[in-house]
């Protein structure tokens, strides 16, 4: 899409006339009209008692379908669940005890609390700039997020990946805060989690996991249940015969709620197009960026769509009240840009911090 096609986008499936300008997309995205409309046609079948009100694993498969699409993989490489934490503890539940875990200082918990409270794995933690370099022989995994949570840097991804290859370690790449204005290539990792309630602008409890063939040979299959038969409707009773062929069967229970808008949020974001979306984000951003510096407030440097300015954190609620929606992380003001998002939401915010 062109940029006056976001335009489009966003006059027709987002509110508009000016009375919030919404730059938290790293805490959580906005929901489309379509995934509104979604979600409340269910919950009102849901009320009635209508046939099929339960909700659809048609829709679940489609929204599965969808991620697939902008991770470049297929969708039998994708299981679905409600968080990230959860879709890590499979990973974490697949190491054998003793092994290494690598991960950056100040690594989101959800992407690290899973490795270090089993008790009998080694964890340890460096610089992000510096992961690639302390990869080590005995380093069984490197888990990392590709946008970091507290200051939106974005990792030295190809250089990970080149020295967990040279070690033969394994990788799990956390895509929460990157996905849907970061190109993904979920297959060039192990294992890819992605909490889609941010720049998918999916409900919450909408999360996926991405799992090689290779990785899923040591992958244990902890929810087993009905969901995660390869033939879901006859293994109702007893132990289930035949597991899911793909990552399917790494499914947790379904939140039919969620995934009924998931499902239109991320044929959305396909519409859009990644690529056009990260030209529209970053381009905010670093109109942002400059109008920091001007007003003397350097930001952490990049062309990441995640701004944040360290020990600006305070004025949060003063941004707030303004009706500018910022996060406060880790003492940083955090600014997120996305595709709802104009050059005068940027500018009210300069605007306020100039005061």
């Amino acid at each position: 899409m062109e940029t006056s096609s976001l335009d489009q986008v966003r006059a027709a499936e987002f509110a508009s006339g000016g009375a919030t300008a919404y730059l938290a997309t790293a805490s959580c995205g906005l929901l489309p009209r379509r995934a509104v409309e979604a979600v409340t046609a269910l919950a009102e079948r849901n009320a009635t008692g209508s046939r099929g009100g339960a909700g659809s694993f048609d829709a679940v498969d489609r929204a599965r379908a969808g991620f697939a699409r902008i991770a470049g993989v297929d969708p039998g490489r994708v299981a679905t669940g409600g968080s990230v934490a959860v879709h890590v503890a499979l990973v974490a539940a697949s190491l054998p005890a003793g092994a290494e875990v690598l991960a950056p200082e100040g690594e989101f918990s959800s992407v690290v609390s899973p490795f270090a409270v089993r008790g009998d794995l080694r964890t340890r933690y460096v610089p992000l700039a510096g992961l690639a370099e302390a990869v080590r022989p005995e380093t069984a995994l490197v888990a990392l997020s590709a946008a970091q949570s507290s200051d939106g840097r974005v990792a030295d991804l190809d250089a990970v990946r080149a020295a967990a290859a040279a070690h033969g370690a394994r990788t799990l790449l956390d895509a929460s805060q990157s996905a849907g204005w970061l190109p993904l290539d979920a297959g060039a990792y192990d294992y890819t989690v992605t909490g889609a309630f941010k720049f998918l602008m999916c409900p919450r409890g909408t999360s996926f996991l991405t799992v090689t063939e290779e990785a899923q040979e040591t992958l244990p299959v902890l929810y087993a249940g009905w969901l995660s038969a390869e033939d879901r409707w006859n293994s109702n009773y007893g132990p289930v015969r035949r597991l899911a062929a793909g990552a399917r069967r790494y499914d947790e229970p379904v939140a039919f709620l969620a995934y009924h808008g998931a499902e239109h949020s991320l044929a959305l974001v396909a519409e859009a197009g990644v690529d056009a979306l990260y030209e529209h984000a970053t381009g905010l951003a670093a109109r942002f960026r400059e109008g920091l510096g001007a007003l003397g407030h350097p930001a952490v440097p990049g062309t990441s769509a995640i701004v944040a300015v360290p020990g600006l954190g305070a004025r949060e609620p003063e941004l707030a009240d303004a009706g500018v929606l910022v996060s406060n992380r880790a003492g940083n003001l955090r600014a997120a840009f996305h595709l709802y998002n104009t050059e005068a939401d940027v500018d009210r915010a300069l605007e306020v911090l100039a005061r």
